[in-house]
């Protein structure tokens, strides 16, 4: 197949790194790609944002299909333009991408479908906030009902904190449709969270293999929330028959609420959980592969990622047998530039990439990356790359990605050193 992969992050080149390795040989395209995916396949320019570019890029390639990373191509409804154009797309279009941008119409899908999540407030007004606030008690949960890069939640016992986070949400623009903006006051989860990708052809869905990401900055998640500094997989301390729940009460009851709803979800249903006293809740949903989980998950894949995928984008997910995994573990560590998750600072060499990927094991997978005039890697983004440990449990694969972070430079660099040490 020649396949056309869009995003420019280490979960495309992720991606590409799978279709590239799988069972059967394909073309792979990135759009617009990072140094990283140019080195194992073809790079070509395109707005990811723009539909009828991306849908113009797909017929001119003649690909047989377009996988979309991100999410905010998504619900500016990239996928709607490539099905226009009869292309087969993995990814939802711009009405079902609304679990993803939208908090409020997720937990409106949660409760049509029965789904076990927190309890919450939607609210317009810092009145409506400060009485939810006040309703569930510290430690707050307050989430930006649009897309926030992973960076829209603030979860804190200080009252003003709070309130002065759901006040920057509400502070923003009215939608092109007109929506004022809200915010979402939730109860607070114990427990430790869990990552499910839920592969969906808008009928029905198979589960990838769990995994568990870091969202804070700082070792014993200190700091503030960032995109995801670190993921492992598998969790051999996950409740046994953990997907299985997932996919009875979660993943199957969403994805047939969407058919009823007339909007049918094509794609990866991100679940994101909470392992509660209470049981099972769901924290949030995406409508993408989620970044750092997927560098751990598809390192671990041993079946065709390509097959896979294409079946969903046609509706034949019944038709493939479901995925298959190694035994080995894998752990990533997400190097970040200086100033990240704030201002992130560009253009500071980078560093020993090479010589990470001569280590035994482990692979190194670019995203805020460019190369200067004079053809050097530079970073150009806050998570700038990912490294991937993979080893025979997770102490050799933790062990293997710290190695290779040690190889790379990158002036004024953060990462955590507590990945896959301990929950988060």
């Amino acid at each position: 197949m020649k396949i056309l992969v869009v995003g420019s992050g280490a979960r495309e080149h992720a991606i590409a790194r799978a279709l590239t390795t799988d069972t059967t040989s394909h073309e792979v395209l990135v759009a617009p790609g990072n140094p990283g995916t140019a080195r194992i396949a073809a790079n070509v320019p395109v707005d990811p944002l723009d539909p009828r570019a991306v849908a113009a890029l797909a017929v001119q390639h003649e690909v047989d299909l377009v996988v979309v990373g991100p999410e905010a191509p998504l619900v500016a409804g990239v996928a709607d333009a490539v099905r226009a154009a009869g292309v087969p797309c993995f990814g939802p279009d711009a009405a079902a991408a609304r679990l993803e941008g939208s908090k409020a119409f997720a937990k409106d899908v949660m409760a049509s479908a029965e789904v076990p999540t927190a309890m919450a407030y939607v609210c317009t007004t810092l009145e409506e906030v400060a009485e939810a606030l006040d309703a569930f008690g510290a430690p707050y949960v307050v989430k930006d009902d649009g897309l926030a890069a992973g960076k829209g939640v603030v979860v804190t016992e200080d009252r003003e904190a709070a309130l002065d986070h759901a006040r920057a949400c509400l502070s923003r623009a009215a939608t092109p449709g007109g929506d004022r903006p809200a915010v979402v006051i939730e109860e607070f989860l114990d427990g430790p969270e869990v990552s499910v990708f839920c592969v969906c052809d808008g009928t029905d869905a198979v589960a990838l293999a769990p995994a568990q990401d870091f969202k804070r900055l700082g070792d014993g998640d200190a700091g503030p929330n960032t995109g995801g500094m670190g993921a492992y997989s598998p969790l051999p301390w996950a409740p046994e028959g953990l997907v299985e729940e997932v996919m009875e009460r979660v993943a199957r009851p969403v994805v047939r609420e969407m058919a009823r709803r007339g909007t049918p979800f094509t794609g990866v249903l991100y679940v994101g959980l909470a392992l509660t006293s209470r049981g099972l809740r769901v924290i949030e949903f995406n409508a993408r592969f989620g970044d750092p989980e997927t560098q751990v998950v598809l390192a671990r894949l041993a079946s065709s990622l390509a097959q896979l995928l294409h079946a969903a984008a046609t509706g034949r997910l019944a038709d493939v047998p479901p995925p298959r995994w190694r035994e080995e573990s894998a752990v990533t560590v997400v190097l970040a530039s200086h100033g990240y998750p704030g201002v992130p600072r560009s253009g500071d060499l980078v560093e020993g990439v090479a010589a990470a990927e001569e280590l035994p094991g482990v692979h190194v997978l670019q995203a805020g990356c460019a190369t200067d005039t004079d053809g050097a890697l530079v970073s150009a983004g806050g998570r700038v790359l990912s490294v991937v440990g993979v080893g025979a449990d997770q102490e050799e694969a933790r062990t293997r990605a710290y190695a290779g972070i040690e190889q790379i430079t990158l002036a004024g660099s953060q990462h955590r050193t507590d990945i896959a040490q301990v929950r988060a």
